[in-house]
């Protein structure tokens, strides 16, 4: 629909400008504030780092399309944001298992969190995050690419990624829909099947928790994860898991602008809105600076 270039170019900036701004808010106040050196703020700094890099993979050539009357990518360059925005995005599966396992380890096993929680563990965490991003890529996207396509070349989708390059072949494509679906249970049912049932063990101890701050604290932390694991794997599962249904064709580009333009934006929001160590981190970050302005 022609009519919505202009609505969507206007959305899809204003979307984009608060994820720049939320994320790199987060990076900085985490690195700079001593009281955020902790596991917790370690990994919600890669998720940020990961969102920015997800959303700029994307996001600036779907502007360019909403704005003019060339809508075109070369061969190369939706090559390479389909690398990039394959392995980003299975990074993030694997990030928000790893976040969902520091909650869970900071709830159920509070005396031994420091212990269990170590920097090493963490550095390593991290690295098992991006290699499992750059294994996930470099197994669907060469094959994705050498798809036999249609000559007429018509992505129906607002970025080059996988569901939508299956449906433009014109050949077979029964071997990547299988490749896809396995790469999809391994990166998305895998990991949100691990979450609920941390999250299952979590709700126990927190309901088992005796004074009422506590409880409160426990909850704040833990549904601000659970709702970002909800709009990330929801929306992706919807469009990974059969590339070709009708839904997926129907409904695919819009779910596809809601994980790539939508969630990124609230990541930071839900974890910035809801949390006082971010609260009390921004303010102890202006004081200082007024501080600083007023010697």
């Amino acid at each position: 629909n022609p009519r919505l270039e202009m609505a969507l170019f206007v959305a899809v900036s204003v979307f984009y400008t608060v994820t720049l701004v939320g994320n790199t808010t987060i990076i900085l106040l985490s690195h700079l504030d001593p009281h955020l050196h902790t596991p917790m703020y370690f990994f919600l700094t890669h998720l940020s780092i990961l969102d920015l890099c997800f959303t700029t993979s994307c996001i600036p050539q779907m502007l360019v399309n909403f704005w003019g009357s060339d809508k075109t990518i070369s061969y190369v360059g939706c090559a390479v944001q389909l690398y990039i925005f394959l392995g980003l995005g299975a990074a993030e599966c694997v990030l928000l298992l790893v976040m969902a396992f520091d909650r869970y380890v900071a709830v159920c096993r509070p005396l031994h969190y420091a212990v269990i929680m170590h920097l090493p563990l963490c550095h390593k965490l991290a690295f098992l995050v991006w290699a499992s991003g750059i294994f996930g890529t470099l197994v669907q996207s060469p094959t994705t690419m050498k798809l036999p396509f249609c000559h007429h070349h018509r992505v129906d989708d607002f970025v080059c990624e996988v569901p939508a390059l299956i449906r433009l072949a014109c050949g077979d494509t029964r071997v990547n829909e299988l490749q896809i679906s396995v790469i999809g249970a391994i990166f998305l049912m895998g990991p949100l099947l691990l979450i609920l049932v941390s999250y299952g063990h979590i709700a126990q101890a927190v309901l088992a928790i005796q004074s009422q701050e506590g409880r409160s604290k426990a909850f704040r932390t833990c549904s601000s994860h659970l709702a970002v694991v909800f709009l990330f794997y929801c929306s992706v599962t919807a469009v990974y898991i059969r590339p070709r249904s009708r839904f997926s064709q129907k409904a695919g580009k819009f779910l596809t602008l809601f994980y790539t333009v939508v969630t990124p934006t609230l990541n930071p929001l839900i974890y910035t809105l809801r949390n006082k160590d971010i609260k009390g981190a921004f303010r102890r970050l202006l004081w200082k600076d007024r501080m600083a302005s007023e010697e």
